[in-house]
């Protein structure tokens, strides 16, 4: 499994183990690991699936993510950060993540709709408002995970609508940058 180390920048590896956010620069953060276990287990990929992670970051989750879907799957991962892309691309690459890419997402759409329809969307940036567009992006019975109003919510696509189910606590992320 990928370690959140060797997805950090130099100056941050010291503060690896501690179960908090980490500054990766240009007012981004990694997140703290209890939180992506939760996001992650909350998600519950499987291998063989498609995954869209939104708000790549360090491209730790996208690593991560990688390595629970295998080499059948595949994950794509979007950033609007072009430095923070071009380094986590250089990691997962280091890494031998051939099934895993991510790009400088546009500023004008929310996801990765070309690549569509995912199984699994994890989005790690807060909003208040649920965004449809990448619900729209899920498979029928796709399942998305984001911090939505301070809470871990699951989305299920269900045909033309979808479910929802909050996890207990409360989390703060940097804010979704919608289109």
């Amino acid at each position: 499994m990928a370690r959140r180390r060797d997805y950090l920048p130099v100056r941050q590896r010291w503060a690896a183990g501690q179960d908090r956010a980490l500054d990766i620069g240009y007012g981004s953060t990694c997140s703290q690991p209890s939180t992506v276990r939760a996001m992650l287990e909350l998600l519950d990929v499987q291998p063989g699936q498609r995954v869209l992670d939104v708000g790549s970051g360090s491209g730790w989750t996208t690593a991560i993510l990688a390595h629970l879907v295998g080499p059948e799957g595949r994950v794509f991962g979007t950033e609007l950060v072009e430095a923070l892309v071009k380094e986590s691309a250089e990691r997962l690459q280091r890494d031998g993540l051939t099934n895993a890419t991510v790009r400088v997402a546009d500023r004008n759409v929310l996801g990765d709709p070309e690549h569509a329809p995912y199984d699994r969307i994890l989005v790690s940036a807060e909003t208040d408002t649920l965004p449809m567009s990448l619900v729209e992006q899920l498979a029928e019975g796709g399942r998305m995970v984001l911090p939505l109003a301070g809470r871990l919510t699951a989305v299920t696509r269900r045909g033309d609508g979808y479910t929802t189910e909050r996890a207990p606590g409360y989390y703060r992320f940097v804010p979704l940058q919608e289109a």
